[in-house]
């Protein structure tokens, strides 16, 4: 018997067919993958090269295709508990390469500047300035494109576990410079103030700390957390960056309401006095507003500091979460 082969596509299949040959990429990716410099390089070992960036789209469907196809793949099956594991290390992968060329960067961009100390006005000299800021400026791009897809591929980890993507360490901060670059001075100055704004958010700072064991009402926390950001839009959360319980639940809301978070882990140099002294980096932030959510000692240290500076704060007890049957 002849096999048929089927050649007319389903309705499934043609709607997605027609979204994909309809779709355009999101703006971080529009942005991220536009051109800054002409002539490209990302090593001194490298020679300039004016090929085009990938397609925007193209790579946004890769980027999501790569994480959301561990779990098509593994779902109903008996490793399906470990796709989440796989997929956080893909993620991972974008992050480590974005904190490469990042570092890369920053070490073009002292060579910038010594050039530019350096300067004598020859025309050697300025020939190698120009090529030194090429490079930081590739570098930027190059750093700016995998960070986008970094956070592309968080997003689709939190779209298919429900919970945030976190790093072991650093930041997932990503951002695409938008002013072109006439001089390395201005250009250093930029990218200066650029770092500045990332990295030391001027927006309201609130505070969050809470136990890791014993919760399990997330939405009692999510509440608490609605409530401030009504009184406060532009709120920044500073957490104590646990992994699970309570600042895990302040995490994903942060993620589900798109709000800014400041994660402050452990110094473990500090031994026994880690936690306390990053109770005291929380405090000088000056925040607003503060909750604190019960657990150990540190949240007890912590909600003494808060009421000895008088901040406007909220303690949650374990008592006051509702019982699961009734959520």
């Amino acid at each position: 018997m002849t096999k048929a082969i089927r050649s007319v596509r389903s309705f499934s299949e043609i709607a997605d067919f027609l979204a994909q040959e309809t779709a355009s990429p999101t703006d971080d990716f529009a942005h991220c993958f536009s051109e800054t410099v002409d002539g490209f390089r990302i090593s001194v070992a490298e020679d300039v090269v004016t090929s085009d960036l990938p397609d925007a789209l193209q790579v946004q469907l890769a980027t999501e295709m790569l994480v959301r196809t561990m779990f098509d793949v593994l779902r109903d099956t008996r490793f399906e508990t470990l796709s989440d594991r796989i997929a956080w290390g893909i993620v991972h992968a974008f992050h480590r390469v974005a904190g490469q060329l990042d570092g890369e960067a920053d070490k073009a961009a002292l060579k910038v500047r010594d050039l530019i100390r350096d300067a004598d006005g020859s025309e050697v000299m300025m020939g190698e300035l120009e090529e030194a800021q090429t490079l930081c400026q590739s570098l930027d791009e190059a750093r700016e494109a995998v960070a986008c897809m970094r956070d592309h591929a968080a997003a689709t980890f939190h779209s298919e576990t429900g919970r945030p993507w976190s790093s072991p360490r650093g930041s997932l901060v990503s951002g695409k410079r938008t002013a072109s670059v006439i001089a390395a001075q201005d250009f250093l100055a930029a990218r200066r103030q650029r770092r500045i704004d990332q990295h030391h958010p001027q927006a309201p700072i609130v505070i969050f700390s809470g136990g890791a064991e014993g919760w399990h009402d997330h939405a009692l926390i999510w509440e608490r957390l609605d409530a401030i950001r009504a009184r406060i839009p532009a709120m920044v959360l500073a957490t104590t960056a646990q992994e699970k319980g309570c600042d895990a639940m302040a995490a994903a809301w942060a993620a589900s309401r798109n709000v800014r978070v400041v994660a402050f882990t452990l110094n473990r140099k500090l031994g026994a006095q880690a936690g306390f002294r990053r109770n005291e980096q929380l405090l000088a932030l000056r925040p607003v507003e503060a909750v604190v959510a019960q657990g150990s000692g540190l949240q007890s240290h912590l909600a003494r500091g808060v009421r000895a500076k008088g901040i406007p704060a909220h303690f949650i007890t374990l008592a006051n979460q509702r019982e699961a049957t009734s959520r």
